[in-house]
């Protein structure tokens, strides 16, 4: 079993700053990708940024110069430093895995519960 919990989320008003974290744990041999999604009422879930095993990152452009995306691989664990919050960026965030449980089962489908973050105007 393989277990990703998230924290960090809350309320802010515009113009201000979260930092999520997402801490993988169970069975894990190792970690490749990890990334985060959100999904805002009403509307499809959609990447927001994600990170490989080494330090090749990828981020949604309407976030692109306000978070950053980070792990620590000790720790089996992503932060999503998100800075200049806008009203829009307003959704559930969920943390994503791909990993190993062993050396030879792979899977990407490894979610966390969510995380609910509010940007007020």
């Amino acid at each position: 079993q393989v277990q990703l919990v998230e924290s960090g989320g809350g309320l802010v008003q515009a113009g201000g700053s979260l930092r999520l974290s997402c801490a993988a744990s169970g069975r894990i041999f190792s970690i490749n990708r990890m990334g985060w999604y959100r999904q805002a009422p009403g509307k499809q879930r959609e990447l927001v940024a994600s990170i490989n095993s080494g330090t090749s990152t990828n981020y949604a452009d309407s976030v692109k110069g306000r978070f950053t995306i980070s792990r620590d691989n000790a720790k089996n664990t992503v932060y999503l430093q998100m800075n200049s919050l806008k009203p829009e960026d307003t959704a559930v965030y969920y943390c994503n895995a791909g990993l190993w449980a062993t050396r030879w089962e792979y899977d990407d489908n490894y979610w966390g519960q969510g995380t609910q973050v509010t940007v007020s105007s």
